[in-house]
């Protein structure tokens, strides 16, 4: 697998954070070495962790937290960094209506904060969909629980990370 070039650190093999261990842990666990990457920058956004890893903001695996409003269950949806998450479509997906969730709740269920929540290592196992588009690319980058750092890893490997379902999960644009 190819390292894509950075603008600022070097991968490291050893988390700075708990939450970052949590993380690195599932990897190590799945046999993925761990490739966390922490800046001096923040990586909240997409186009943050775009900027500052050098790809494109498509490449970019956000973690979107939604609340299943019935259930008060976690829904975890993997988008790529370009597509806004449709909840329409994602509560049709999971059978139940969803809607965003607080920061209490996020940090509650997934044992993050919002900006740096992992697409694994919860605290709570959520439903998990993934977006189609993000297997459009060799590789991918997902926040590393905090919201400075970031993995790389493939689709393929995401997937089987997350025990996820691949579906269409964008909102759809009108022109």
């Amino acid at each position: 697998m190819s390292i894509t070039k950075m603008t600022a650190p070097v991968e490291t093999q050893v988390a700075a954070s708990a939450s970052q261990q949590r993380v690195a842990d599932v990897l190590a666990q799945h046999g993925i070495a761990a490739r966390i990457v922490t800046f001096d920058a923040s990586t909240r956004t997409a186009a943050d962790a775009a900027a500052a890893i050098g790809c494109d903001v498509a490449q970019i695996a956000k973690s979107i937290i939604l609340k299943a409003k019935a259930s008060d269950r976690l829904v975890l949806v993997v988008t790529s960094g370009r597509n806004r998450v449709d909840e329409k479509a994602v509560s049709a997906l999971i059978g139940e209506k969803t809607g965003r969730a607080d920061a209490d709740f996020v940090r509650a269920k997934t044992g993050f904060a919002i900006g740096g929540v992992a697409p694994v290592a919860h605290v709570e196992t959520p439903i998990t969909l993934i977006d189609q588009d993000l297997f459009e690319y060799a590789e991918i980058w997902a926040a590393a629980g905090t919201p400075n750092s970031v993995f790389r890893l493939t689709p393929d490997e995401l997937l089987t990370l997350t025990a996820g379902r691949v579906a269409r999960v964008k909102e759809e644009t009108t022109a």
